[in-house]
């Protein structure tokens, strides 16, 4: 019933809510603030408002500094209104009802989109393992994690599909050959791979130096990237539109003089296929590992030229269906958000009587 403060913003991230209502008994560290409403006022109701001017960032104006620090003393002199308990009661019983059903609407949207990325999934594996004949006739390949693929296909190990570079040990490189933007090349890591696009907004940078000092690493559009150490071990990224030079840090292998399309490549990369392999490679608990001889000789099916350009259009279409139809969940994710904080807003400060 206390209401939990985080009194300082993540790195001036002005999206993250500081405020919550404790569910359960313990301990809070310096890094919150504790709010024990008194008895003959509704904790619920303060914590609703406390909600309010906290996503209307008002809460923003209490304290001072860079990170916007706000300090037990900040909320001595805030103002809080006083409306009768009874009153408050009623506010606090509406918005409990009202955001719980809101909740799980958006919850429902949620697993909406998690059903749609699954279906996608399902789609692009069917698409590489298959093609797009269902009248094809099917092959056992001999292979256990592939069960059947059309008969005039083949199975090809990585090896005999393109070549693959990591960063050599002696060439490695310390936070002291790191650089501000503009003064070298990016440096590419696990978190520049999202799930169907690479982002360079956040990006670490390598001395020129050392950028030239490894051109087998140094990337370009069209390369595969795959993660081959850390948590994140088996992602894949397919490097597109990179705004300027790059190179990758030691957890990345760079697959470049791939002999097929590198769209339909990476696809079937990012399948169970693939994926399965690197369950059963991968060493280490600490942190996980896969060699780059491994990674090689994955293995993988392969149709004849004709039909990988016609996969690759259909996974094209495909996916910008998908994408669509995602985007459309999470606007009215976000509208259901928007209408949540819009109602708590309104109810606690007496826009919207509650009866």
């Amino acid at each position: 019933g206390d209401i939990i403060i985080r009194p300082t913003d993540l790195q001036n991230d002005k999206t993250s809510l500081r405020t919550g209502l404790a569910k359960n008994e313990g301990i809070i560290t310096s890094a919150y603030i504790n709010l024990r409403v008194k008895e003959e006022y509704s904790n619920s109701f303060y914590h609703y408002y406390l909600h309010a001017i906290d996503i209307n960032k008002i809460i923003y104006g209490l304290g001072s500094g860079l990170r916007q620090n706000i300090s037990f003393w900040d909320f001595k002199r805030f103002p809080f209104p006083f409306p009768p308990l009874p009153e408050q009661t009623k506010i606090a019983q509406f918005l409990d009802d009202k955001t719980t059903k809101i909740d799980e609407a958006i919850s429902i949207k949620e697993q909406q989109i998690s059903l749609l990325k699954e279906r996608k999934q399902i789609l692009i594996h069917k698409a590489v393992t298959q093609g797009l004949n269902p009248k094809a006739t099917l092959k056992n390949p001999g292979v256990e994690w592939i069960r059947e693929i059309p008969e005039h296909w083949e199975v090809r190990k990585l090896k005999e599909i393109c070549k693959a570079f990591g960063r050599i040990g002696f060439r490695g490189y310390t936070t002291s050959d790191l650089v501000n933007e503009g003064e070298g090349a990016i440096t590419i890591s696990p978190s520049n791979i999202k799930e169907e696009f690479m982002t360079f907004e956040k990006c670490s940078y390598l001395s020129w130096k050392k950028y030239e000092e490894s051109p087998e690493i140094q990337i370009f559009n069209d390369d595969v990237l795959i993660v081959k150490t850390g948590s994140t071990f088996g992602k894949v990224g397919i490097v597109k539109a990179l705004p300027q030079k790059a190179t990758i840090n030691p957890q990345l292998l760079v697959l470049k003089e791939i002999n097929i399309n590198p769209d339909y490549f990476y696809s079937a990369l990012k399948t169970s296929m693939i994926q399965i392999q690197v369950q059963q490679e991968v060493i280490g608990s600490t942190i996980p590992t896969i060699s780059e001889t491994k990674i090689l000789n994955f293995k993988m099916t392969l149709p004849p030229e004709k039909e990988v350009e016609e996969i690759v259009l259909y996974l094209e279409d495909l996916k910008e269906k998908f994408k669509t139809a995602i985007s459309l969940k999470q606007e009215e994710i976000e509208k259901l958000k928007e209408y949540k904080s819009s109602l708590i807003n309104s109810v606690v400060t007496g826009k919207v009587r509650v009866c």
